[in-house]
């Protein structure tokens, strides 16, 4: 910019002299000579120009300073990132190669199993074998002792004789080798049974690293997603009114005067009064129906637990749907979802929504508004609420609560489920993501939580955020 100031000005600062030495020297003309004229125009001109010139390379120099402070700092900057990512591929070539090894140890230890299997059906056919034999031969010795107590008092002859003792050698024979082969076999159970304990170790190891990488999926990299159309929001609410005292939600409690967080009791239009968890944030009051901090609480509940609620109120708890439904059948809700990853990042998403009654098996339809995580739960679907013992989606085959620990609106069994088990990066043991506490965008990585909660507000509140 200072170069351009600078050329500007030298191209228009010999303009204005020239015309003011012109309009001054016009009326000296009838006493100047022409030649005089033209020498004190060209000193001027020069002087003009001298002076462009020193105050362009000041510009220059200038220039050249600022240029070079600004390099400075740029290989700076270079150097500590290119430091960074060197440090950080040498961590991620260790833990692949850990990992591969792992991974073609584990291989070769199934490859000796399966043989190991092998070889012992082989000597459980043989072993089957050996028994009907014994077996055959326990009956023929049965019918030798009856001989022999008949010969008791008739003396037997010398071929019955060597027949007796050649069946009992042969007999003798063959229990030792039948001690032997189960001997044998014994030994092979015990190396099959090492063999799959170093197996499980192995697989525990494996599910650790991966459950470590999931942990450091973290929410603070995640691009969000661009806002939704803004929607529609009626401003009907059951928080304008109280009945015998009682308020119909916990906003409606705000509004009476209420300012500090905690366990309060309502009574929502047309229902008995019951106890929720009012959290008071964005100058109004939420309705918590689902708190989830340290997995404490076992959420692979029935349907029975589901519909009523379970948990205690002032930890992790479920409100219940019957008790929700209550709420937000009182007019129009927003559906808030606060999810915090395993290195304390936040993110939350929030819903335009209705929830069916238990006509419907509590039935949501979503409607994003609003979010800082990518979506991750379909909108403008009818989801089914499901338990294990209570399968409302007749098109799926598949178990979906029985098979993902916890009661859900699932569609197509997707992962996320909030209800889902706590799974802790620290955790030891098989790992299935299906059975983690995850949110997983369709588009998108693993996000392994460790608190999550769901709230409900009227649609009456201006600012979410």
């Amino acid at each position: 910019e200072n170069m351009k100031i600078v050329l500007i000005f030298l191209f228009i600062a010999p303009l204005a002299p020239s015309a003011r030495a012109e309009k001054d020297y016009s009326s000296f003309d009838s006493a100047v000579s022409p030649e005089t004229k033209s020498r004190f125009a060209m000193l001027d001109d020069v002087r003009i120009l001298a002076n462009g010139l020193l105050q362009l390379g000041h510009g220059l120099k200038d220039f050249v300073h600022k240029t070079k402070g600004q390099m400075n700092d740029i290989f700076q900057k270079l150097y500590i990132f290119d430091r960074s990512f060197y440090e950080l591929s040498l961590q991620t070539s260790e833990i692949k190669e850990e990992e591969e090894q792992l991974r073609q140890t584990t291989a070769r230890l199934q490859i000796n199993n399966e043989e190991i299997k092998n070889l012992s059906q082989e000597m459980n056919l043989k072993i089957e074998d050996l028994i009907q034999n014994k077996i055959q031969l326990q009956e023929k010795v049965w019918g030798l002792e009856d001989k022999v107590t008949k010969l008791a008092i008739i003396q037997p002859s010398m071929q019955e004789t060597k027949e007796i003792s050649s069946l009992k050698a042969f007999v003798e024979e063959q229990d030792n080798h039948i001690k032997q082969l189960l001997k044998i076999v014994e030994d092979q159970h015990i190396q099959l049974d090492r063999q799959h304990n170093q197996i499980l170790e192995l697989e525990d190891k494996l599910n650790h690293i991966e459950l470590q990488e999931l942990a450091e999926n973290s929410f603070a990299g995640e691009q969000t997603e661009p806002e939704a159309t803004p929607f529609s929001l009626r401003n009907t609410t059951a928080g304008s009114y109280t009945s015998h005292g009682v308020t119909p939600d916990c906003t409606a409690l705000y509004n009476s005067g209420v300012r500090s967080s905690g366990v309060y009791t309502i009574k929502p239009n047309g229902s008995e009064a019951f106890d929720v968890y009012c959290e008071m944030k964005f100058g109004s009051s939420w309705t918590v129906i689902q708190n989830r901090v340290d997995g404490s609480l076992d959420f692979n509940q029935t349907w029975d637990a589901y519909t009523n609620g379970f948990g205690d109120l002032n930890e992790e708890f479920w409100l219940g749907l019957n008790k929700t439904h209550s709420i937000t059948k009182q007019g129009a809700y927003i559906l808030r979802i606060e999810l915090q990853d395993w290195r304390d990042n936040k993110r939350y998403v929030q819903y335009a929504f209705s929830l069916g009654g238990p006509e419907t098996d509590y039935t949501l339809q979503l409607q994003r508004i609003s979010g800082s995580i990518p979506n991750a739960l379909p909108e403008q679907t009818e989801l089914h609420f499901s338990t294990a013992d209570h399968i409302t989606d007749t098109t799926n085959d598949f178990n979906c609560p029985e098979n993902y620990l916890g009661g859900w609106w699932h569609s197509e069994c997707e992962e996320t489920n909030l209800n889902g088990k706590y799974v802790a990066p620290r955790s030891r043991g098989r790992l299935d993501r299906r059975k983690g506490l995850y949110w997983k965008p369709k588009k998108g990585r693993y996000y392994l939580l460790k608190s999550t909660k769901i709230m409900v507000h009227p649609t009456d509140l201006q600012s979410f955020e």
